[in-house]
């Protein structure tokens, strides 16, 4: 699983639009940024600090291939990165990140 943090605007337009090219950030750079289980609370922390209102989705990696590159990115880890839409109909799932204290709380069943 790979997985996508949305503000609760880009979630409603991905629900009503059923597709997106993604947060400001990802349509400047021209690819979907996702993160693996051990990197998304990091880019949870580096890029989405205090806010609130997220949603944490989950993707399998399988459903995207051809379209997934994994790239070197925050100190030569690779990331996946999705060059094409962001799909409503390609959601595992989506689940509330809601803040705690001074960080997110994860759901339990991140892999």
């Amino acid at each position: 699983m790979i997985y996508k943090i949305l503000r609760s605007d880009e979630w409603a337009a991905l629900q009503s639009d059923g597709e997106t090219s993604g947060a400001p950030i990802d349509i400047s750079d021209g690819y979907v940024h996702f993160s693996t289980a051990e990197q998304v609370r990091e880019t949870a922390t580096k890029h989405f600090s205090g806010t609130e209102g997220l949603m944490l989705l989950a993707y399998d990696e399988d459903t995207m291939a051809g379209e997934l590159r994994w790239e070197p990115s925050r100190g030569g880890a690779l990331f996946p990165h999705l060059y094409g839409p962001l799909r409503l109909a390609d959601v595992v799932w989506a689940k509330p990140l809601p803040m705690q204290g001074s960080g997110h709380d994860f759901p339990d069943d991140i892999t």
